[in-house]
Order: structure tokens, then sequence, then C-alpha cells
């Protein structure tokens, strides 16, 4: 598969289960060997979508292809070129990690000659090679995590499926795990990633935000930030970030929190500076900085929901 073939093609993909829809008509396209991030909060779609793209869950309307195979006619074939990790890691925790990547192997049908060249390349790759016995249930999650992408690459797969594969797991492993994935792109694969982190989308080549099943924005993360978010923000550094974020709200202004302090939305940035320093300081709340600052993924996620 080319760089710039398409990898996946989704046409008013939709997904129903009795009154209740799941996927509400996305359009999208992944081009080969890029990386495909599928951000949003839970119970958006994200993973009705990954499992209709896998073949695992027939779509209730409109299209799509996967490698060039129709994921509703040709699902079977889907599954012989495509890896998939879920976000339970898909493993069976009173096995061995051995065990595992043997059954793993059989599963996908790796060539019996090169089931010990990769059974060996996941130990190395996950750091296990002194775990090859333990039970897979005693791992920590972050050499769970590497052990289910092990597993789901065993057979070198040209598109790959990571849905919420960094879901509770610690900073660093996080990180780590990223860095896998870039080199998994670099060497041709297609990823195509959920989540609902949204710091983790500036590692990603093109994104596509999805909010109760629609996509609301797509495109690069500097696209993003450029096209869909029209206002300044303002980082509010305070003493008392509840009381400030609740007065912003009452006097029509748009505030978040983040970590230790306040993002606010604000038509113009020197103004605003001016009359959310006032408010806050007539109300009794100390105002350590207030400062513009540049929109972070999660700012244009929040304003954009705030208009669909």
């Amino acid at each position: 598969m080319t760089e710039n073939s398409s990898a996946v093609t989704v046409k008013d993909l939709r997904r129903t289960f009795g009154d209740f829809v799941a996927v509400d008509d996305i359009s999208l396209t992944v081009k080969g060997g890029e990386i495909f991030g599928f951000l949003g909060p839970n119970g958006a779609g994200k993973s009705t979508t990954i499992r209709m793209l896998c073949g695992l869950l027939l779509p209730s309307g409109g299209s799509g292809t996967v490698g060039g195979f129709d994921i509703i006619t040709e699902s079977e074939s889907i599954k012989k070129i495509i890896g998939y990790m879920s976000q339970k890691f898909s493993l069976y925790d009173d096995l061995t990690v051995e065990e595992n990547i043997t059954f793993f192997g059989g599963v996908y049908n790796v060539p019996k000659e090169r089931r010990g060249e990769r059974k060996e390349w996941v130990l190395e790759m996950a750091g296990l090679k002194d775990s090859r016995r333990a039970l897979t249930r005693t791992l920590a999650g972050g050499f769970k995590q590497r052990l289910a992408l092990g597993c789901a690459i065993l057979h070198e797969p040209s598109i790959i499926f990571l849905d919420e594969p960094t879901s509770g797991v610690d900073p660093i492993s996080r990180r780590n795990f990223w860095h896998l994935i870039n080199e998994m792109a670099a060497s041709g694969t297609t990823v195509f990633v959920t989540t609902h982190y949204m710091d983790e989308a500036d590692y990603c080549d093109r994104l596509a935000l999805i909010y109760r099943g629609k996509l609301i924005a797509e495109g690069t993360p500097t696209m993003l930030r450029k096209d869909y978010m029209t206002y300044h923000v303002l980082e509010v550094e305070v003493d008392k970030v509840v009381d400030a974020m609740d007065l912003l709200a009452r006097n029509g202004m748009e505030a978040a929190i983040f970590g230790s302090t306040l993002h606010v939305t604000v038509e113009d940035a020197e103004a605003g500076i001016g009359r959310i320093g006032n408010l806050l300081r007539k109300s009794g709340v100390e105002v350590k900085a207030i400062e513009k600052i540049v929109p972070s993924l999660e700012d244009v996620f929040v304003t954009l929901i705030e208009i669909a």
C-alpha cells in the first residue's frame, strides 16, 4: 500500500441500536502509512465505528472499504490484513505471556516457520523476554499493553486498528506506546487509533473529532487549531478555580478547568484580560496571572461541541 493510496474509506456510515443512533452518517478517508486519530469522549461512537471497520459489526447504512475490501461483503478478507487491539487488550489472563503469543500466532495464521522468530520479536518489543512464563494477569498495565500490541501485529498487517490503547495506563507507558506507534507508521503501517485523551492528538498526522455519533471536524492538528478556533484563549491562574469558573459562567463567558488553571475563550484577548481580571478581583478571587495562549486541541473540541 502506497503512502498516497487510501487504506480506509467510509461514506455515510451509520449504526443504530433500536432508536439509538451510535454512528450518524460519518464519512472519512485514511491514507496509507499515516497515523489517523479518531478522537472523542467516551460514548461518542468511536468503538462502534472501529468494530464496523474491522468486520466485527455490520453497519446499519452507508459503505466503506478497508485495504480495498468492502466492510459489508468482504469482512473475512479484511480480518486477514488488519491488526486489531481492543481497549480491553484482548489477552487471556490465565495464560502465560508466551502462551498468549503462541495462541495469537495461530489465530492470525502466522507461517509455522516464522512463529518462533515473531514470538521472540514480541517478547523483545514488549520487554518481556525474562517474563515469558509469567501469567499475563500478573503483568503491570504498560507491559500488558505492549504485549497486546505485539499479539495484534504478529502477522505484520498493513493496517492496524487500536481502540483506546492507552486507556488506564500510566503517562510514561502512554508516551512509550506512542513511540512504538510512530515506529510502525514510519515502516509503512497505517494506524487508525481511537482515544479520548486530547493531548494525544498531536501524535497523529490527521484527526477526526466525533461527538454523539457525528463527525464534527477533520484535519491535521495545525489545521484544526487554525480553521476551527475563531476565538482567543486566555489561561487564568487563580486561587479558587471552581469559584472563578462559576463566576465567569454567570457573566456569559465560557471557561473550563485545565489542571490548576482556567481556559477562557474570548473574542478579544486584550479586552478579555481586563474584564476577567476586574470581575474576579471584585468578587474576592485572587488573580495570579492571565495570559493569551495557543489553543490546545481540547480547547478546539470544547468550542466545537458547544456549537454542535
